[in-house]
């Protein structure tokens, strides 16, 4: 089965839905190929009025694959840059896709879900879902995510939350904005009715119009250049030593060679 479902209702909405939920949904190569496929191929169908994306089984959205990213760490330069091109290519055409994007949160986002959900035009989660900019516990940097961040919450709560990758709850991703609104999970669905209702209201010319103005005329829109260099970022760090240690760590269930106890300052 694919790793990524896509069904496009008889309204033109079309339902994205990660599919590995028995690994909470982290993304490997095969699911960034298919999620850089379905939003090239949703983006040239022009009956399609909006993209709604979730999550399959508990989680949305938990970050990279810590089995592929170790894999990945002992990859030649020229397939590791790939892979990190992969994630960064993803992010782009979800946050330029030209319709209303909506993200139904539950359980974990980290990572790259963090990134989805800043990439977004409407992020909506649940009251138990949970979020961490995760990525600098096992030793890599959020780079393909990085600007998107930033745009979404501010430079500064991602300096914070991409320094410490601290998790946090919904009410925190809501109060710096990284959410919109947090809605019972019994409600959820009915309140991704609500928006969507709104958004058949609004001319469809007139939604791709205005979205692209807000994208281009701020300096948001990633050019070939700029997604090669986080890109690049990406891979140095990731098949560096950190990289190498923070994802065995992770997987032998240990601290990283570079954890310090906190305690008491000497003075």
């Amino acid at each position: 089965m694919s790793s990524v479902l896509l069904e496009i209702d008889p309204r033109g909405v079309a339902h994205v839905t990660l599919n590995r939920p028995e690994v909470g949904n982290a993304y490997d190569e095969a699911l960034l190929a298919a999620l850089i496929d379905g939003l090239i191929k949703l983006e040239a169908d022009p009956s399609i009025r909006a993209l709604v994306i979730r999550g399959a089984g508990k989680h949305f959205q938990a970050g990279a694959d810590i089995k592929w990213l170790r894999r990945a760490a002992d990859y030649p330069p020229e397939q590791a840059f790939a892979a990190s091109m992969a994630t960064t290519r993803a992010m782009q055409l979800l946050n330029e896709f030209s319709r209303p994007t909506i993200a139904v949160i539950t359980g974990a986002c980290f990572g790259g879900g963090v990134g989805i959900a800043c990439c977004v035009d409407v992020a909506l989660a649940t009251p138990e879902a949970q979020f961490g900019i995760t990525e600098v516990r096992v030793g890599v940097s959020p780079t393909p995510i990085s600007t998107h961040m930033v745009n979404a919450i501010g430079l500064r709560q991602t300096r914070r939350y991409a320094l410490t990758g601290e998790r946090f709850g919904a009410t925190e991703a809501c109060r710096i904005g990284l959410v919109h609104e947090i809605v019972a999970a019994e409600a959820i669905e009915a309140r991704v009715e609500e928006v969507l209702d709104a958004v058949f209201l609004s001319a469809p010319g007139a939604i791709a119009g205005t979205k692209h103005s807000f994208l281009a005329a701020n300096g948001l829109k990633l050019d070939q250049r700029a997604m090669e260099i986080l890109a690049h970022e990406s891979w140095m760090q990731r098949n560096a030593a950190e990289g190498h240690e923070g994802t065995t760590a992770f997987a032998e269930k240990r601290r990283p060679g570079w954890y310090v106890p906190a305690g008491p300052r000497e003075t």
